[in-house]
Parts: structure tokens; C-alpha cells; sequence
């Protein structure tokens, strides 16, 4: 019997826009789209803005994908001629589909010159709050940007209601170019058993030590400055605590400064950034402390939650956040950090409602299930397609 494979050209050929292909939230969720999605139908490569070789550079090459350094952003026109040389090298696409927040506005704006067709922009952070403190200029760029992108995408996805607030404006609903769609989590790994007892060695963390927990790249968005005050808080109340912060980033220095010049390096575990975040979650820690400034919707609030942990958030983040309500304890950022201390020890001195099973469970049949994601994704991807080509 002869099996009949999509050759290359019969491929959807989508142009996916990030930074750099680190370990942020929304670099793993791509890299777990390519995982699941696919390969035979799709073909997806990635447009970055560095040279520099990031953690999944080698898995996304390995899993057919290109990675094309598109350099100097922060340089509109010289940009723009990199952006349209590339494509030349490396296209045509069927899709590009864009994750720099206002910057995608210019990239969809190059994107329809050189022809490609289905034009997707996707907010994944509510920056609203930021936009109350910026300048002259800095508005006008927003302004600008904002209006590109309603004028040159043809989809606008958002990881939740207040980001998509934030970019497309609150009238967004009345758009039909303009929904939510939520970025997802492998759960398939939440079923390996964790030995707790070597995880917490590894981490150099006692048996005995409650552990706060958090994940995030050192960035003044993650408001690690003030989960230290939380921690010299909770450290007064329960000597045997420890903060174990996984991450890396350009305030990490600034944040270790604190931390001893709070007396307080015995209690605080920088664990760098690690590939094994399910484990350390289930295995190390009793609780996750999570006090940003601004999110859109963090998908390590849904790891967290799956993992049966209690999460302590800033009040900031999305609702459609609480996937698991018994688990979940929302805290206003301006409550002084004894506040927040308080209701961790109250949390953690409470038993749990419901068993670390059930949150699983409750985790696989949301729409945070890589699964469903990645099925929205690649029905998008196709119905576009397949509009593109009746109008045609």
C-alpha cells in the first residue's frame, strides 16, 4: 500500500514572530505548538530578533523549523529592509502570525507589502497600566501601531480579555477579526511520578523547609523586589521558609543584591533557568507566590494550579486565570507585604479542598490543554486558508 504524504509545497507555511526562542511562557507554548501540531500539513518557522543562540534553538531545528534572525528593531526602516530581504531568501508564506504586542502592528504593515495574505496579531500582556505613565512619543507610537494593526490584520488573537483590552481596545468584541484564544500547557508530563525528596536535594532545599515557589524571568513586570519584602515578612512568622526562583534575566544581580543585603541568602534558592519546571513545582514547592505588576495570562499559573499548589497572585491578572478556584487567593499589590504574608501561612496552614488528582484532571479538560490548543490553532490556520482561497 503507498502512503501518501503532503509534499512541502502542499503545506501551510506560517511565519511565527517572537523575540528569541528562550524560555519564557510564550517561547514554551510555541515550542510545544511545533511539538503537537501537524508537521505533515504545516510547516512553521521562526523570525527573531537576535543572532545569539537561545534554549530551543537546537529543538526547533531538530523538528524542521528555521530560525531567521530579522535584526534592529529599534531601527523602523533598516529593519524593514532586513524584514523584506528575508523574506525574499526564505518565502513565500501563507501566514504570519506575530506575538511583539504594539511592534506587530509595524510587522503586519511589511507583511501585507511583500504579500502575504492571512495576517494574525496576538496580544499575550496586558500593558494598560503601563500606558497611563508613558510620553508624547511614546503615545504617538502606540497610537500608531494600534491603528496598523486593525488596518493590516486579518486575525487578532489574545491570550485573554485584558489583553486583548490592551491592544485592540475595549471595543475589540464588536470586531469579528478579533477573540480570545489560550495559549496551552503538555500536561502529559504531570503524570511522571516526582520523588520530592531528590527533587528538594538537587535544589539544595531541607526536608523539613516550607518552600515559596516562582517562576519568571527576572524583569521589573515580575515584581521580584517585592516578593522578596513578602518573603522577609513570612521568614519573621515561619523561620523554615525558603523562596525558590526559577529564572533568569537582567535583574537577577539587582535581586541577589537584596536578598543579602536583607540577611536573607540561607533562605533563597536561585535555581537559573531549568526544562524540568513540573517537577520542581509537584516535588519542592508548598506554595506559589506570583505578585506581577501586569500579566496577560501566565501560563505557569496553570502549571502551578495542575500541580495541586496553592497560588497567591496580584489582583492585576486576568480572572480567567483561576481555572481551579479552591487553589486559587488574589491579592490587591497595594496590601503591604505583612498582608501578603499573612494569607500565604493562612493558605498553607489550611488543608487543601481538593486533592492534586482532581486538579489535574480539572487542568486536562480546560482550554490550557496544549491539546486544545494546538487543535483552535491548526483550525484557524486551515479555515483561513480555506477563505483565502473562495475569495480567490
Amino acid at each position: 500500500m503507498k502512503v501518501i504524504t503532503e509534499t512541502a509545497k502542499d503545506k501551510i507555511r506560517i511565519l511565527q514572530v517572537v523575540g528569541l526562542m528562550d524560555m519564557g511562557g510564550l517561547e514554551t507554548w510555541l515550542v510545544n505548538v511545533l511539538r503537537n501540531i501537524n508537521r505533515q500539513k504545516f510547516q512553521i518557522d521562526f523570525l527573531v530578533e537576535t543572532t545569539k543562540t537561545c534554549a530551543y534553538d537546537k529543538e526547533v531545528l531538530a523538528l524542521g523549523s528555521k530560525i531567521i534572525p530579522c535584526l534592529h528593531p529599534s531601527q523602523p526602516l533598516l529593519y524593514g529592509r532586513n524584514f523584506k530581504r528575508l523574506y525574499r531568501q526564505h518565502g513565500p508564506y501563507d501566514i504570519i502570525h506575530s506575538h511583539i504586542h504594539n511592534y506587530s502592528g509595524y510587522i503586519l504593515r511589511l507583511a501585507k507589502e511583500v504579500g502575504i495574505p492571512i495576517r494574525i496579531s496576538h496580544s499575550h500582556n496586558d500593558t494598560s497600566s503601563l500606558k497611563v505613565k508613558t510620553g508624547l512619543y511614546r503615545n504617538l507610537y502606540l497610537m500608531l501601531t494600534e491603528h496598523w494593526i486593525k488596518q493590516y490584520a486579518t486575525v487578532g488573537l489574545a491570550c485573554s480579555s485584558r489583553a486583548a483590552d490592551s491592544l485592540y481596545g475595549r471595543n475589540w468584541r464588536n470586531d469579528p477579526r478579533f477573540f480570545i484564544h489560550h495559549c496551552g500547557i503538555d500536561l502529559s508530563k504531570w503524570n511522571l511520578e516526582t520523588d520530592a525528596a531528590t527533587i528538594r536535594r538537587e535544589m539544595g532545599i531541607a526536608e523539613d523547609a516550607f518552600v515559596l515557589g516562582h517562576v519568571g524571568r527576572f524583569a521589573e513586570q515580575k515584581n521580584h523586589s517585592f516578593l522578596i519584602d513578602i518573603l522577609t515578612e513570612v521568614v519573621k512568622r515561619k523561620p523554615k521558609t525558603q523562596l525558590l526562583l526559577v529564572g533568569d534575566g537582567h535583574l537577577l544581580p539587582d535581586i541577589e543584591k537584596k536578598v543579602y543585603e536583607a540577611d536573607l541568602t540561607e533562605h533563597v534558592v536561585f535555581a537559573g533557568l531549568r526544562s524540568n519546571v513540573h517537577q520542581i513545582m509537584q516535588g519542592a514547592m508548598d506554595a506559589f507566590v506570583f505578585p506581577s505588576l501586569y500579566e496577560g495570562l501566565p501560563l505557569v499559573l496553570m502549571e502551578a494550579q495542575a500541580s495541586g499548589l496553592p497560588c497567591i497572585f496580584s489582583d492585576v491578572i486576568s480572572e480567567e486565570a483561576n481555572i481551579i478556584q479552591p487553589l486559587v487567593n488574589t491579592i490587591s499589590l497595594a496590601q503591604p507585604a505583612s498582608y501578603w504574608a499573612e494569607v500565604i501561612l493562612d493558605v498553607a496552614n489550611t488543608k487543601s479542598k481538593i486533592l492534586s488528582t482532581e486538579s489535574l484532571s480539572i487542568a486536562k479538560e480546560s482550554s490550557f490543554n496544549i491539546e486544545k490548543s494546538v487543535q483552535g490553532l491548526e483550525s484557524l490556520y486551515c479555515s483561513s486558508v480555506d477563505k483565502l482561497k473562495v475569495r480567490r
